[in-house]
């Protein structure tokens, strides 16, 4: 035992002896290479002593960053996340100014802008050194990341690991955000992702099926379904509601907040995290305690509450902070010069990719990837019992560069060595972890409706409709996930690419949600009929439906109840559609259902529109300015994927046992007279237990935790408003009642309804 404590101790010496000979050999180095930075008198001083120079000012560097670094970032935690990135130049140079003050005799000096690129070198190189002695030295690795989950271990109970790794293991589930299954294949097959494929090849490691999204293939209705069990009532990733006025945007702060309390509501479920659970980079928080860079939360305040309570632990280490920024800067270069490369080619399909975009994207594939990951680490080590994070760089790039260009498929590359790094950890912690791999969506790859065609869907509504029509076919934004977390971590307001400009209530309002429409009638109350639109805008649907770049329409009918518009005049009611005919025949399996089950929404749009599909190329038009595009039905948009490990149940073997237990409780429940004959009691289950449905995927995981840890009632809804007091639970005879959090539902508000006078804005910034 005592060897053993010599032996670590004699380590992390050497590693810091060489960490400190590292840095004083830097500052020579920059010493002779700058002009404005010395480490001798002003007379000259000889090697020795510019040596003994170099090496006091890199222990004083050293020390100063050590001691007053994280002091500093807990005192500008206030300041927004990306103001704090850019300063961590400034604050390193400052260090090291007053670091060379501390030299005897006066001979450190170097010039301000000098000493902040001297800092970032420094710091760099103190990074790369210590992380190469600890990637040697597997207990110095452990030590040096669990740095990140020691505020977080305080105060809970010893590891539930154990020693020896004992006890229940925990589960970790990555999100790839629009990594499509087919996507993911072929990466692995290709080698840029070595870690996936190495599990795929192993025969005790994973194994990889496909599921099926939903109509609203998009992060907002998927992983609102597989944290909380629901995305009923979610139509697209943004829609207008109508009684409220209201603009719905899956991104807005607001907006998943309040769709996170519709689901508990509807499931009486806190969330697939309640118990133990840990939440990082999501749209909503799975009711889990421990939060970072959860877009609902920004919506709330108080402890516990915080989207940005992530930065601080990882901002807290310099080096993290160094390397953070400078791989920011290097992804910016990265960019404009992949874009000014793509135009001078003249690549087709594309799209702008200046002003801002080349920051937003540095921010998803480097800043939100390094504080997750980061905090993932974190959880590992403070031994959390499931965790859930979402990886959003990749559906940046793929937005637009397209799914499957070169840009997209570095991005996976650097996901992949984010993975092996999860993977590394998680077998030195002190409690095993199994980890899962999924996606919430795919990407469709094709050319944007106004590049193809000349007019957004916007012009072609307003042209059907008799209404003038711009000359020129303006800009539809692009709904970005991260554009929406880049404002926030700037403390700035997330208006969803809508603005206050006024329009008259008869227009109709046109939003988009990547390939998928949506067109409503403000001054008509409820849901518009197909009679209602064709006595006021004859021509409208006609327009629509045959266009070529759109491939049908859902709208409801007074005589048929809801119907599917398609060319040539086709007309399927809702209730004989097909996928083996009709309009819907190019969408492939499932897309009659999808379209069946979007229809019983509340809030579905007056007309909904899906683009068309060249199941040929595997190409859509998305209404956005995005060359991938994700959103409605599809292509590889609608086929993410799950990677499990083999030690859990196969997920079609756990849709056969509900589908099972399902036509059991519908045959009890009529033989005892509750059900009308044929009537099912519980969620519908896909003939033949296909993974079908974002909710399914809900009940996989579900199930997963159940069978790690058995079952379990969660006391409190922890990550929705903060630690709170001791629920009951539900009781006996409550549908969902199980696992649930008790009053969770009553406990959530829901938020106040905007000023009714409010114009009605579309997904442009104006109304159609």
């Amino acid at each position: 035992m005592a060897d053993g404590k010599w032996r670590r101790a004699g380590a992390t010496l050497i590693r810091v002896i060489a960490v400190w000979a590292a840095s004083a050999l830097t500052l020579l180095a920059l010493a002779g290479i700058l002009p404005d930075f010395r480490l001798q008198s002003d007379d000259g001083d000889t090697i020795t002593r510019t040596a003994f120079t170099a090496a006091w000012g890199a222990g004083a560097f050293g020390l100063l960053s050590a001691l007053v670094w994280p002091v500093l970032v807990r005192a500008l935690l206030i300041v927004p996340a990306l103001v704090l990135g850019a300063l961590v130049f400034f604050l390193n140079g400052s260090l090291l100014l007053i670091a060379l003050r501390l030299i005897p005799d006066g001979r450190g000096d170097a010039a301000p802008e000098t000493a902040v690129v001297v800092a970032a070198v420094m710091s760099a190189v103190a990074s790369a050194t210590s992380t190469a002695f600890a990637v040697r030295d597997d207990d110095a690795y452990r030590r040096r990341l669990s740095r990140l989950a020691y505020r977080r271990r305080r105060g809970r109970p010893a590891d539930q690991g154990g020693p020896g790794r004992e006890g229940p293991p925990g589960t970790v589930f990555i999100q790839l955000d629009g990594v499509g299954h087919d996507a993911l294949v072929a990466a692995a097959a290709a080698g840029l992702m070595p870690t996936v494929a190495g599990w795929l090849a192993d025969s005790s490691g994973h194994r990889l099926t496909p599921w099926r999204t939903d109509w609203s293939s998009q992060t907002g209705a998927s992983q609102l379904a597989i944290l909380h069990g629901s995305n009923h009532d979610v139509p697209a990733f943004r829609w207008y509601e109508k009684e409220t006025r209201t603009v719905m945007v899956s991104s807005r702060p607001a907006s998943a907040l309040e769709m996170q309390r519709r689901a508990i509501e509807r499931t009486r479920d806190g969330g697939l995290l309640t118990i133990d659970g840990a939440s990082r980079g999501n749209l909503f928080s799975g009711g889990a305690g421990q939060l970072a860079l959860v877009l609902s939360m920004a919506a709330r305040r108080g402890k516990g509450s915080r989207s940005r309570a992530g930065y601080f632990a990882y901002f807290s280490d310099p080096a993290n902070a160094t390397r953070t920024a400078l791989s920011f800067v290097a992804e910016v270069v990265r960019e404009i010069g992949q874009s000014t490369r793509a135009r001078a080619r003249k690549v087709t399909p594309r799209v702008k990719r200046g002003g801002l975009y080349p920051f937003i994207r540095a921010f998803a594939t480097v800043v939100e990837r390094d504080v997750v990951v980061a905090a993932v680490l974190g959880d590992l080590f403070a031994g959390r019992t499931a965790v859930y994070a979402d990886l959003v760089a990749y559906d940046e790039v793929a937005h637009h560069s397209g799914p499957h260009s070169r840009d997209a498929e570095k991005v996976l590359e650097r996901l992949d060595r984010s993975l092996a790094l999860i993977a590394k950890i998680a077998d030195r912690t002190p409690r095993a972890y199994r980890i899962v791999l999924l996606s919430d969506h795919g990407q469709s790859p094709g050319e944007t409706f106004a590049g193809k065609y000349g007019l957004t869907l916007k012009d072609l509504v307003r042209a059907g409709s008799g209404l003038p029509v711009p000359r020129r076919a303006q800009r539809t934004r692009s709904a970005s996930e991260a554009r929406d977390a880049v404002r926030i971590a700037l403390h700035r307001p997330v208006e969803g690419g809508v603005d206050e400009q006024a329009a008259k209530l008869s227009d109709p309002i046109v939003l988009a949600s990547g390939n998928l429409g949506l067109i409503s009638f403000p001054d008509i109350g409820g849901r518009a009929s197909r009679e209602q639109i064709d006595r006021r805008h004859p021509a409208l649907l006609s327009t629509l439906a045959n266009h070529p770049g759109i491939g049908f329409l859902l709208v409801r009918s007074e005589e048929h109840g809801s119907v599917v518009l398609g060319p040539g005049g086709a007309e399927v009611p809702i209730a004989e559609l097909s996928d083996e005919e009709g309009p819907l025949a190019v969408f492939g399996a499932g897309a009659a259902d999808a379209v069946r089950r979007t229809d019983t929404f509340p809030h579905v749009a007056d007309i909904m529109v899906n683009s068309m599909y060249d199941p040929g190329t595997g190409t859509v038009h998305a209404f956005e300015e995005q060359i991938g595009s994700h959103g409605g039905l599809g292509g590889e948009q609608s086929r993410p994927f799950l990677l499990w490990p083999r030690g859990l149940t196969d997920p079609l073997d756990i849709m056969a046992a509900e589908s099972a237990e399902s036509a059991e409780s519908a045959e009890s429940a009529e033989s005892a007279g509750s059900a009308e004959p044929g009537e099912s009691v519980s969620a519908p289950v896909p003939p033949g237990g296909g993974l079908v449905g974002a909710e399914a995927v809900h009940r996989v995981l579900t199930r997963w935790l159940q069978e790690s840890s058995g079952p379990q009632v969660p006391v409190r809804a922890e990550g929705f408003a903060g630690p709170g007091p001791v629920d009951e639970p539900f009781p006996p005879g409550v549908p969902g009642a199980g696992p649930t959090a008790a009053r969770t539902a009553q406990a959530i508000e829901p938020l106040p309804p905007p000023n009714r006078q409010d114009p009605a804005p579309d997904a442009t910034g104006t109304t159609a």
